[in-house]
């Protein structure tokens, strides 16, 4: 019971206090429970940038339709996906399962053909697409762990990626901002936190055959 328990506590908060601040080693849990969570083939089209920067997260608060959760936050991460899904980036995760694995290539050899056939006959938009449906499991799984450590987080799909893709100079690496998850610690006088939660009951949202 002590995970629903953490599900229980955790809220979108709306208010951060902005003078705490989560210090390395909650980031260094949250990167890794990021890299950790599961993707479409393992292939990991996704990417996280930890932003610790006062100034930096002051400007980008006009393009997250003026949210303060932006900057009074203790970090904000934002979650991208790779521009580029092609047959190097399938034939990088393979070289990754050989070396980790030490599986033979002569096993791996028809499965890395597939991918790279299925993957080459999809449209661009397909692939972001794609990409971006492994950001949402990521959110899912850092919310639970927020929770779970105690952070306090609120997911965002509210802002202008392009405008975020521009200020942090995302196009230089190779990705697109997808979705923004402010971190820190609640406000005291955040009222949002004493809310109760407004949830459909369990035989409303889950269906048993």
């Amino acid at each position: 019971m002590q995970i629903i328990e953490s599900l229980k506590w955790r809220y979108a908060t709306k208010k951060f206090d902005a003078n705490r601040f989560l210090d390395d080693s909650q980031i260094e849990i949250l990167k890794e429970a990021f890299n950790l969570t599961a993707t479409s083939y393992g292939l990991q089209p996704i990417r996280l940038v930890v932003i610790k920067n006062k100034e930096l997260q002051a400007q980008l608060v006009p393009h997250s339709w003026n949210q303060k959760q932006v900057v009074d936050a203790s970090h904000v991460l934002v979650l991208c996906i790779d521009t580029t899904i092609d047959s190097e980036s399938i034939q990088n995760y393979f070289e990754r399962v050989k070396a980790i694995r030490k599986t033979p290539d002569q096993i791996l050899a028809p499965f890395r053909e597939f991918m790279i056939d299925t993957f080459s006959k999809k449209t661009d938009e397909e692939l972001k697409t794609w990409a971006a449906k492994q950001v949402y499991i990521a959110l899912g799984n850092l919310l639970t762990v927020c929770s779970v450590e105690k952070i306090d987080s609120c997911p965002m799909e509210g802002f202008i990626p392009e405008k975020y893709d521009e200020l942090l100079g995302l196009e230089a690496h190779g990705l697109s901002s997808v979705l923004v998850l402010p971190v820190g610690y609640r406000a005291e006088d955040d009222m949002f936190s004493e809310m109760n939660k407004v949830r459909k009951t369990i035989a409303e949202s889950v269906m048993e055959m």
